[in-house]
């Protein structure tokens, strides 16, 4: 279940990174579960990842070896984070590595681990490492749909997403894959993503670019308020297309960088319209705050509650939990009188009651759309947040119930 067509269209070749995805068997015979992206000589890569204290093996590893190489391989797999497993899940990971680095002829630090799945169960390094050979022999450059669906877990569909625009007269492309449906309140990324781009960054150039479209993008989702052990975003610039970005001017310099953020935000809402047993895929806007930092207050608070997120999916408007939510999320000496809420173009609430004009028949349509916008006007200031979030279903928790069966 899913909220929209989930059609991504074409998905350009990015110069420099070619992919592929095999069959390891780590919890299914058959389906994809191992992707390996090989990346140009002299990319530039740059990530941001989980928040989470007990992150996976495979994030430590991650960070260690980006600190210290130039990354030409990830090497991802599905059907086991390697969370929580301690030394053992360390050495698990290292030894995936190193059956690559040696294959590739390459240094064991220019290969960046990923794992997803099951937390707690130990990484079968074995079954990874027999099909490193095949991974590499069937490296392409352009398998977006094989990958794409290579990296997916609870996912009920692959998500990526595709730009193009012109600099200088040449075409520069940004071009990314994602995945995640549950366990989703990055506080960093997401579960998994992985955007690429033939533009030239600097390595400090690309740690600001990825921080800044993921705290627009993937920091502004939430599925079930979870944040993952395993979250990894990566942004990796390979230069290929000829134009250096520190080097156009600041409006051309603008251009770009809000593209790259329109394939992140594609992205991160495309996670949220495939979330767990979703049926609705909803905006939360807030406006007029004091500050950034009360917006996201009052918008996840809204977008985290149980009770808001069943009411959604019964299509309820019991605009009651909505004003709750508002009111207890935190923001120091609210004036409930001065906050309006609306549903799309229906006011719901005005001056700490029931909007006058309100009728429950008209609140009730709009819920019972697939997608529609919930707003707050706090009139407190002048800042403004939107964030991503989508209903809770009775197959969210048959989903997760049934997880690891």
């Amino acid at each position: 279940m899913a909220v929209g067509s989930g059609d991504y269209g074409v998905l350009h070749e990015v110069a420099g990174i070619r992919m592929a995805a095999v069959s390891a068997g780590i919890k299914k015979p058959g389906r994809l579960d191992v992707v390996l992206f090989e990346l140009a000589v002299d990319t530039i890569t740059a990530g941001v990842f989980t928040t989470n204290a007990f992150c996976a093996a495979p994030v430590t590893l991650c960070k260690n070896h980006l600190a210290r190489a130039m990354p030409r391989y990830f090497l991802i797999n599905t059907g086991n984070a390697n969370a929580g497993t301690g030394t053992p899940g360390m050495q698990a990971a290292e030894q995936c590595c190193q059956a690559l680095a040696t294959a590739a002829a390459i240094d064991i630090d220019q290969i960046l681990p990923f794992s997803t799945g099951v937390i707690g169960e130990l990484l079968p390094a074995a079954k990874i490492t027999a099909v490193v050979p095949a991974a590499l022999a069937a490296l392409d450059n352009n398998k977006w749909d094989e990958v794409a669906r290579g990296i997916m877990t609870t996912d009920t569909r692959p998500k990526a997403s595709s730009r193009q625009l012109t600099l200088d007269g040449k075409t520069v492309t940004i071009t990314g894959i994602a995945k995640g449906a549950g366990m989703i309140k990055p506080d960093m990324a997401t579960m998994l993503g992985y955007i690429f781009t033939d533009a030239g960054l600097s390595i400090a150039g690309a740690n600001a670019a990825v921080r800044a479209a993921a705290d627009k993008s993937f920091n502004r989702i939430t599925i079930d308020g979870d944040t993952s052990t395993n979250d990894s975003c990566m942004l990796v610039a390979t230069g290929l297309s000829g134009v250096n970005i520190s080097a156009l001017n600041e409006a051309k310099q603008l251009l770009f960088h809000n593209v790259l953020t329109e394939v992140f935000v594609d992205l991160a809402t495309a996670i949220v319209r495939d979330g767990e047993g979703a049926t609705k895929f909803v905006t939360v806007s807030v406006e007029g705050g004091a500050s950034t930092k009360e917006c996201l207050q009052v918008g996840y608070a809204i977008a985290e509650s149980p009770l808001v997120k069943t009411a959604l999916f019964a299509s309820d408007p019991n605009w009651g939990r909505i004003l709750a939510a508002v009111g207890r999320a935190g923001v120091l000496e609210l004036d409930v009188q001065k906050i309006e809420i609306w549903l799309n173009d229906v006011c719901i609430v005005r001056s700490g009651a029931r909007a006058e004009s309100y009728q429950e028949a008209a609140g009730q349509a709009v819920l019972a759309q697939e997608e529609f916008t919930i707003t707050v006007k706090l009139a407190r200031g002048k800042h403004a947040e939107k964030l991503w979030t989508c209903d809770f279903s009775h197959d969210y928790v048959t989903i997760n119930a049934e997880y690891r069966t």
